[in-house]
């Protein structure tokens, strides 16, 4: 077994690049630094190697022709998924140009309250670097941190840091939701300060706490179960911080309008601001390339990750193009699947043709007219993939020869094949 030390993982979200990885042969296993996240999607085995139509194996260039064969006579196909790293979404953007296609990313629909809040009144966000260097209190609303990104506390907050003395004096705080484990507990033993509450009952927590920031009268004892009393013991700890950071998880927050909650606690962020010390907001994303897709389509495009392309131009709507909608409606006729990252997320059942590019030893509960099985950036080739904050694109290694191409090849070689003669 060959040992690869400071790998970079594309899974997690958060930037980590200090596992350490046993190679032998197609066998990956993680030796050290590891967690719930990464290791079971580097751990994942090589099933199939050569693709498939119609459940029966070809060689790649059959796959690819029978895939530009389906996609040259649909009238409007749907891209989805998106998990890729940075050149793979170049293909796909290509790919649906070529085709008139709608692309949409797995995780748009938690993603939208972001972007709805963003676009409406803007925001006032901060990296992970100034996370680990500076904050001094963190507040985290309607999320578990730990499931999310299990190492998230050991990498950025009980760590050294440029301008805090003692980095295990910050203080945390979870509002709404209680966390999973015990990574929020500082190492000299102080426990997360936990306020629960129905996660519906978060906007108007939400609103509670804001008012209290900015010192505004407010008439009511509890509010979501919660005392305002506790609420405004909050308020104080935002208002006496250094650098306080809101994080939250815009795909946690599962109910309708959730975004007039992130465009709350991102105008709270604001407030703060106002008042002689500094907050700033910190977006939980970044799994399974979400960033990445985002920010490619961004600037090539100009918008987000759910955009269609058959006017012959990008257009943009976060609702319009959401591809369960579609395919419910009947409106799509073709699906391409493109999850290069974990091969337990398998595209939806539908009655159209359906053409998966993904990770090898997917498990369909209806066989793809054509599956492809392409290499993992950051394990078969080297690449890039966006962490959370979006500053930073990530170098992905590659680990090991498996043979599989990439994604951005097969998405290449069929929008080549799917050009007119």
């Amino acid at each position: 077994m060959t040992e690869i030390t400071e790998v970079p993982s594309p899974f997690c979200g958060i930037g980590t690049d200090d596992l350490c990885i046993g190679v032998d042969g197609l066998s990956l296993k993680v030796t050290a630094n590891g967690c719930a996240v990464n290791t079971p999607l580097f751990e994942q085995p090589i099933i199939d190697t050569r693709a498939r139509v119609a459940g029966q194996e070809v060689d790649l260039d059959t796959a690819i022709s029978q895939a530009a064969k389906l996609l040259q006579g649909a009238w409007l196909p749907v891209i989805g998924g998106c998990a890729t790293d940075v050149n793979g979404m170049r293909g796909l953007l290509a790919l649906a140009d070529r085709c008139g296609a709608v692309v949409d990313n797995m995780n748009f629909v938690g993603a939208r309250n972001n972007f709805l809040s963003m676009q409406a009144n803007g925001w006032m966000n901060t990296t992970l670097a100034e996370v680990k260097n500076r904050c001094d209190l963190l507040l985290v609303v309607g999320t578990d941190v730990e499931a999310f990104a299990p190492r998230f506390f050991e990498r950025y907050l009980w760590t050294e840091a440029m301008f805090l003395q003692d980095p295990s004096q910050r203080q945390v705080i979870y509002l709404g939701r209680a966390p999973s484990g015990d990574s929020s507990t500082s190492p000299n033993g102080t426990q997360a300060t936990v306020l629960e509450c129905p996660l519906t009952e978060l906007p108007d927590v939400m609103a509670v706490l804001r008012a209290l920031v900015k010192n505004q009268p407010v008439r009511v004892d509890s509010v979501g179960g919660i005392a305002v009393a506790d609420l405004q013991a909050v308020a104080e700890q935002l208002r006496a911080a250094q650098y306080s950071v809101v994080t939250w998880a815009a795909g946690a927050l599962a109910y309708s309008q959730a975004e007039l909650t992130v465009q709350t606690l991102s105008e709270m962020v604001k407030d703060i601001n106002m008042q002689n010390t500094r907050c700033s907001g910190l977006p939980l994303a970044g799994k399974e390339g979400e960033q990445t897709a985002n920010q490619v389509c961004g600037w090539t495009t100009g918008y987000p990750a759910r955009t269609r392309f058959s006017r012959g131009y990008p257009e943009y709507d976060p609702f319009l193009n959401d591809s369960r909608l579609l395919l419910a409606d009947g409106e799509a006729d073709v699906l391409v699947w493109v999850q290069a990252f974990n091969a337990l997320s398998v595209p939806p059942v539908t009655d159209i043709p359906t053409i998966v590019v993904g990770r090898s030893g997917m498990k369909f509960g209806k066989e793809p007219d054509v599956y492809i099985p392409v290499g993992t950036p950051g394990i078969d080739h080297a690449g890039h993939a966006f962490r959370m904050d979006n500053v930073v694109a990530i170098r992905l290694k590659k680990l090991r020869d498996s043979g599989l191409p990439s994604t951005a090849e097969v998405l290449n070689a069929i929008e080549q094949r799917c050009r007119p003669d």
